[in-house]
C-alpha cells in the first residue's frame, strides 16, 4: 500500500472538525489535534494541510515504505492513533523483534520474512486492543477504537494487502 490510500482510508476514521470534551486532544480536524499541534489553525486545516502532516510525521518516521505492504496501514493508522514509537512497539512485537519502539534494518527484515502476513496483523491488533483498554478514556471512546480495529482486521483479510501497491 502506498502512502495516498494510506491517507485515503484513514480518513475513513478520522472526521472533520470535532471540539469533544472526552478527548484529550481538543479540538481536532482530519484526525489532527491542537494539543499535539498547538501552532497549527486547527479550524482552517485543508485536507492537503493535514496530509503533508501525516506523511511528514507519521508515515515517513516509521519509514513505511521500506516495510512490507502487509502491515503499512495497520502501522500508520496506529501511529496516528498512539504515536509512531508505540505503534512500531505493536508491529516489533507481531514480527518477534526487540520492542524499542524504533524502526531498524532488524524489524523491517523481520516483517518482510513474515510468512504469515494476516497473523502477524492479528497479533498488532491484539497488542493495540488490549492497550487501548486500559486507557483511561477507554469508557468513551472504547467502542469506537474497537471497531476502528476490526475494520482494519476486515480490510486486511479481504483486500490482498500482501500484494505490493
Amino acid at each position: 500500500m502506498h502512502f495516498d490510500k494510506a491517507f485515503e482510508l484513514l480518513l475513513g476514521h478520522e472526521g472533520e472538525l470535532a471540539d469533544d470534551p472526552n478527548d484529550p486532544g481538543g479540538l481536532t480536524k482530519w484526525g489532527i489535534s491542537q494539543r499535539s499541534y498547538p501552532d497549527v489553525d486547527i479550524r482552517n486545516l485543508t485536507v492537503d494541510d493535514a496530509k503533508a502532516i501525516y506523511r511528514r510525521d507519521y508515515w515517513n518516521v516509521n519509514l513505511s515504505n521500506r516495510l512490507p505492504a502487509w502491515c503499512r496501514f495497520d502501522l500508520f493508522d496506529a501511529s496516528v492513533h498512539s504515536g509512531p514509537n508505540q505503534a512500531m512497539k505493536w508491529l516489533q512485537f507481531a514480527v518477534g523483534e526487540l520492542q524499542d519502539g524504533h524502526v531498524g534494518p532488524r524489524t523491517i527484515d523481520a516483517a518482510h520474512q513474515i510468512k504469515r502476513p494476516y497473523a502477524a496483523l492479528l497479533r498488532f491488533n491484539a497488542a493495540r486492543l488490549l492497550f487501548m483498554s486500559k486507557r483511561k478514556n477507554w469508557k468513551h471512546h472504547g467502542k469506537g477504537w474497537a471497531i476502528r480495529m476490526a475494520k482494519n482486521l476486515y480490510r486486511g483479510g479481504k483486500s490482498g494487502r500482501s500484494s505490493q501497491h
